[in-house]
């Protein structure tokens, strides 16, 4: 499918259960490689360690005072992505949410902006996501031209003197990091917990 094909307009109300389990279906893809990759650091291995080691006081169980805490975590790792990038946030000043649509109704994509938590911070990705079954096919780059241009006509719009746009990446997305490089994408800042990174941060001056 090339990019011609598709265009993109705001989400229409009828649409958004659609979008909520592409949405859900995409933090799903990622979320046992972040667990993982969270997991098996030095100081959550350490945390789990000392936990199971205190259950073994508490459980007759060996394996369960083994395995709770490495279960409890996971669950608290994927409902916190699942959270934070499952659901759609409220439209902003940038409008949205947009969805990526072929043909005449085909949604198979979708993204969410928001303006930056201060001035000249320009604009944020809060979402994007592109089914399953459209990915490799140009979906996801129409919708960064088009994310780029709408942070080029807000910062206008605002007397901004630059345009900047902002893509926070789970650490495990290598596609999507891959392609924001590709467009000229840096990344230059991150979040985590106890010093390791989670989600890095990429950036353009547009």
């Amino acid at each position: 499918m090339a990019p011609s094909h598709l265009s993109v307009r705001e989400m229409r109300e009828d649409e958004k259960p659609l979008v909520l389990e592409m949405l859900k279906a995409g933090v799903k893809d990622t979320e046992n490689r972040v667990a993982l990759h969270a997991l098996t650091r030095p100081p959550a291995l350490l945390l789990l360690a000392a936990a199971s080691s205190g259950l073994r006081f508490v459980l007759a169980s060996f394996a369960l005072a083994l395995l709770l805490p490495v279960f409890l975590a996971v669950a608290a790792v994927k409902l916190g992505l699942r959270a934070r990038w499952g659901s759609l946030p409220p439209p902003g000043g940038l409008g949205g949410p947009w969805v990526a649509v072929r043909g005449s109704g085909d949604v198979c994509g979708v993204l969410a902006l928001a303006p930056g938590s201060s001035a000249g911070d320009g604009a944020r990705v809060t979402r994007l996501s592109v089914s399953r079954w459209h990915r490799r096919r140009g979906v996801g780059r129409r919708l960064l031209a088009f994310a780029e241009s709408r942070a080029r006509a807000w910062a206008g719009g605002m007397g901004e003197p630059r345009a900047r746009l902002v893509v926070p990446v789970a650490v495990a997305a290598w596609g999507v990091a891959g392609m924001l490089e590709g467009c000229g994408y840096q990344a230059d800042g991150s979040w985590g917990c106890m010093g390791y990174t989670l989600v890095r941060e990429f950036s353009k001056d547009l």
